[in-house]
């Protein structure tokens, strides 16, 4: 690493047990190693929960831009399902 800031963090007894668990068993060679790679794998998820929210935007402008809105007639969707399960199961006789 060519520049490195340290910082002071301070943890739950239960987290630093657990730092310190894994560094006794071998996963990692310090302290220092698992927050970082704790910190990369809460980078990742953040960014793919922004790629994830990103995408429901985007199908959300879709489907606005779609067309006129159509209400949902609730008892032809349940006639339409069960007329599919229905035709399922008839199939499999």
């Amino acid at each position: 690493m060519a520049t490195v800031e340290k910082l002071s963090i301070a943890l739950t007894p239960e987290l630093a047990d657990d730092i310190r668990r894994v560094i006794a068993r071998g996963e990692y060679a310090s302290t220092s190693e698992v927050i970082r790679d704790a910190l990369r794998a809460w980078k990742q998820a953040r960014q793919e929960k922004a790629a994830a929210i990103e995408e429901l935007r985007k199908l959300w402008r879709e489907g606005r831009g779609s067309g006129e809105r159509v209400p949902f007639d609730k008892d032809d969707i349940k006639r339409r399902g069960r007329e599919r399960l229905a035709s399922s199961r008839a199939g499999k006789v």
